[in-house]
């Protein structure tokens, strides 16, 4: 029998906060590229009635799917969002490895669509939503290593091993011993 503990499942507290984050950074994005192209619009003539409508019929349908698009890639390629990251969780699938694209797209579609469907963390004991039931994933802390050797300490070794290898300075230069 191995020594290893069993994953620690993200609370709903903390999977809630790294997606409003990943919300907040894509509506960001997408409110300014909304705002580049309303200014172009208004210099080729477009009326701003008619840009006003188009803003909130793209908001209803495009926001959802580029904050699909934007979760299924990092999901796929990393396990997390940078909310996540910032957060310490991951996602996983429920047989242990990084979910597959397959299972991070319907993560992401149920998620983006349905999101009232995250309310399901709340009662589940592995604090799973909706959308990991469907896709097979669950959410887990990730233990946070620190570094194998204080930064101070990586700087005055490197700073010794120069010493060692080089003679001292001369007219500027230091020359290699040897």
């Amino acid at each position: 029998m191995t020594g290893t503990a069993p994953p620690e499942y993200a609370g709903p507290i903390s999977r809630a906060i790294a997606y409003g984050l990943d919300t907040v950074l894509v509506a960001v994005a997408f409110t300014g590229a909304a705002v580049v192209i309303g200014m172009i619009a208004s210099v080729i003539g477009a009326q701003a009635h008619d840009l006003v409508r188009a803003g909130v019929s793209a908001y209803v349908v495009v926001l959802p799917m580029l904050l699909a698009f934007y979760c299924t890639a990092f999901w796929a390629l990393a396990g997390r969002t940078p909310g996540m990251a910032l957060l310490g969780v991951r996602v996983v699938a429920t047989r242990g490895a990084g979910p597959s694209w397959l299972s991070a797209l319907v993560r992401a579609v149920v998620l983006a669509y349905f999101p009232i469907g995250a309310a399901w963390a709340l009662v589940d004991r592995r604090h799973q939503a909706v959308h990991d039931k469907l896709a097979r994933t669950a959410v887990i802390r990730v233990a946070s290593s620190p570094p194998s050797r204080p930064v101070a300490a990586v700087a005055a070794a490197s700073k010794a091993e120069r010493s060692e290898r080089c003679a001292p300075v001369v007219d500027g230069a230091s020359i290699p011993r040897g």
